[in-house]
Parts: C-alpha cells; structure tokens; sequence
C-alpha cells in the first residue's frame, strides 16, 4: 500500500486489501485516516503507518493488531520510502498477515504452559508418593493422586478408628541383640506388620521404636474404619506364628505382641511448624487408645466400647474387664477380641497352655508397677503353677487385673495379672532380666 505524504491512499493492491478486508479500489484517493479510524483497536496500525508519513526520516517494522469487524488479526507492518530521485515522495507499507505464527506461538505457549503444570502435577505426586507412598496401601496413594484437594489435607475434627500395637518386653530383649540383629529383627517384624495395615486400608502414622500407630479411616474416609482396624489386628497376631518361625531360623528371640484399637473423633491432618509437618492425629481419643494397649499382654487385642459398637461382623470375645483410664470419666467396658466373622472370617485364637502344679510352691517377693515406677514396698507370695508365659501366685496382698508387677526369683520377671481371685492370681510374664 501506497500512501502520498498528504495522508491520502495512491495505491494498493489486491494482496493488501485482502489482508485489510477493504476493497482495493474504494480505498484509492482517500485519506488514510477517513479509512481506517473506524475501529480503535487499530491504533497501533494507523500510528505505525502515520508516524511514517509524518516522520519522514524513520523507517518502522511494528507488529500489531488489526480488527476487521469480526476478528482481530496480527499483522506485519514494515515501512518505506517512495522516492522521485533523493527526494521522498511516498510512503510504502508492506502489511503482511501473521495470524497464523501468532497463533502457533500461543499453541507453543500453551504447550509449555502445559508442560509447566505437568511438572508441578509430578512433583505433587512425587510429593505424595514419598510422604505417603510407604505407608499407605496402592489403593489409597491412588484415591489421593486423583483428589484434586489431595494436597491440601489441612486439619479436620473426623470420627476414626485408631490401632496402636506394641512388643512386649522388647526394651530388655534389645539390650541383648546386637544394633544390626536388632535392625534385621525390628525391620521384618515391621515389613510385614505394614503389610497387613495397608491390606486394611490402614494409615501408618508412625512407627516409634517397636510401636506402630496407625490410623483407619483417614485420609481417605471409610464407614468401616472400626472392623477395618479389627481385622487388621486379628491377621497382625496371626501372623505373628510366621515371624517367630523366622526369628527362631534368625537366631532370634520370639516377639509377642499386644494392640489396643478405640474409635472416635480425632484432630487429623498435617501437625507441626512451618519447618516441620507431618500427617498424624492427636485428641483424646488418641490418648485413649494408648491406655487401651497399655492393659494387653502378649498376643491380645482389645477394643473400646466405641469400636465394638460399630462392627457390624461377629467378634470373638474372649472376655471383657472395667477400667477407668486416665483422662476418662467414670468406667469403661473393654473387650479381649480372637476373631472377627464375614466377611473376614479370621481368628487369631491359640490354644492356652496348660499350668503345671508345683510340688513344691515356689516362695517370691514382688513389687507393684504404676506407670514406669516400681513400687518400694515388697509383697511375698506362692508360685503354685506356672508354665512357660504365666503363673498362679498366691498371696494376701490384694491385685487387680491388669496390674504390673516386677517378682525377684534370682533374676527379675515382670508379668501382667490377668485374672484375679480372692486369694491367687494369674499373671503372664511380659519379660525377663
């Protein structure tokens, strides 16, 4: 397109009109700007060709929009000068349609757009496959991968189920391992303890020393956290029978195990500072279920009334006994659980060991435990059967079930009554020194 230096059109071609959706000979002889001021949109078009016709000494190469009335292209626009000998006649516009290379270019930075979100999508999931990933089951890191929302978990009041299980005796047995025999022990009870708690759909919140809090129904909800959680204590125990076989080829000590599971409203979600979260729970509830395992001795699971009431599967109870933990008002009723009916049908019930009658009762003193503090005052009393894991003690001092005692018989025993009478008690040995 020509423009003389009075502002009016001399020429234009077909190429240029096209690109301008004017017609060529309509725009011959008329002003620039009586054409082309229709649309304010095209601003940049017309201050790029006017600044060329009243700027004689500046050439422009300016990319801009250009509205038709329908669309917006983007067009080149490179400027020159007509000239008649030295003397600058004219200016020449060379417009050029560049729509389409805009449009790949924004294709292109759609594309990296694009690329750009898959990488913080990767890294999100690299994120939650590392922090979750070894303690959830597949099913689950699954579930949150595709919540939009998996990230921000943030902190929430829900109703759960909590299992928190524990070795019993552990700490004297360690001190007789060496660090790497205490490891290779410690890391295939775990493996295969994780195992069974992913199966279930359970959390792993955390393992401390040989303990394992776990959590069912969190992060992703589930109804049936509490049987979820039941089950999953009644294969742990079962299983138990495998990991002293490989103990026993190990060289290694047999384990017995105790877990305690309770059921209601808990803080759950990320815990922590700005420099150090972690997923976990904590209320009373938590605090509850800790006490709970606290009264197992070596191979039970018991269950607060708030879990029994929710599972809907028959459960094998052993036997039940009142408690009045700390931090809970009045009584409770917990239950000693071997199994759990479909759709599990599992149990974990072994057949007791017979007590052999001593001819000759052994005579012992013995210490109450309350918490970690062992009592001052020495008891005596009669062994009158015992077998390898419990005994019968006869004496006036009066126990209650669950008690801890410490009884000094040459080495030190301690052991967990389970069952009392007016005159003896049963107790089961937790550990030797």
């Amino acid at each position: 397109m020509v423009i003389g230096l009075d502002g009016k059109i001399a020429d234009v071609n077909a190429a240029a009109a096209e690109i301008l959706c004017k017609d060529a000979d309509e725009l011959k002889g008329k002003p620039f700007g009586a054409v082309f001021f229709e649309y304010e949109e095209n601003d940049g078009f017309n201050q790029t060709v006017l600044d060329a016709v009243y700027d004689v000494g500046v050439s422009h190469n300016n990319i801009v929009n250009y509205y038709t009335g329908e669309k917006t292209k983007n067009l080149s626009v490179k400027t020159s000068y007509l000239l008649d000998g030295e003397k600058k006649v004219a200016v020449i516009a060379v417009i050029s349609d560049i729509s389409e290379l805009y449009e790949l270019r924004d294709a292109i930075k759609a594309m990296e757009k694009i690329s750009r979100l898959n990488e913080q999508l990767e890294l999100r999931n690299k994120f939650l496959s590392e922090t979750f990933g070894r303690f959830l089951s597949d099913e689950i890191v699954r579930q949150l991968l595709e919540t939009p929302g998996g990230l921000s978990m943030g902190g929430k009041k829900q109703e759960l189920t909590v299992l928190m299980s524990d070795l019993r005796g552990f700490t004297v047995m360690s001190e007789k391992l060496s660090p790497q025999q205490l490891v290779s022990l410690l890391n295939h009870y775990l493996g295969e303890m994780t195992e069974i708690i992913q199966k279930h759909s359970g959390t792993i919140i955390e393992f401390i020393g040989d303990g394992i809090m776990a959590v069912f129904g969190a992060p992703v909800e589930s109804e049936i956290s509490a049987e979820q959680a039941v089950a999953a204590a009644v294969e742990m125990q079962m299983r138990m029978e495998e990991i002293n076989a490989w103990n026993s080829e190990n060289g290694y000590p047999a384990l017995e195990m105790g877990i305690g599971i309770n059921t209601g409203d808990v803080i759950v979600g990320n815990i922590g500072s700005e420099k150090r979260t972690k997923y976990g729970v904590c209320g009373s509830n938590v605090n509850l279920c800790g006490r709970i395992e606290s009264y197992t001795t070596g191979g039970q699971i018991i269950i607060s009334p708030s879990t029994r009431a929710q599972i809907k599967p028959s459960l094998d109870i052993d036997s039940e006994f009142d408690v009045k933990p700390k931090g809970v008002d009045g009584h409770i009723t917990l239950s000693v659980v071997s199994g759990i009916g479909a759709p599990y049908n599992i149990s974990c019930r072994r057949k007791a060991e017979p007590l052999k009658v001593l001819d000759n009762p052994l005579e012992v003193a013995f210490f109450t435990i309350d918490g970690k503090h062992t009592s001052d005052s020495e008891n005596t009393g009669l062994i009158t059967a015992k077998s390898e894991k419990e005994a019968i003690i006869k004496t006036d001092f009066p126990l209650s079930v669950y008690d801890n005692i410490s009884i000094e018989t040459g080495g030190r025993v301690f052991a967990k009554v389970i069952e009392a009478n007016e005159d003896s008690f049963k107790v089961r040995f937790t550990s030797f020194i």
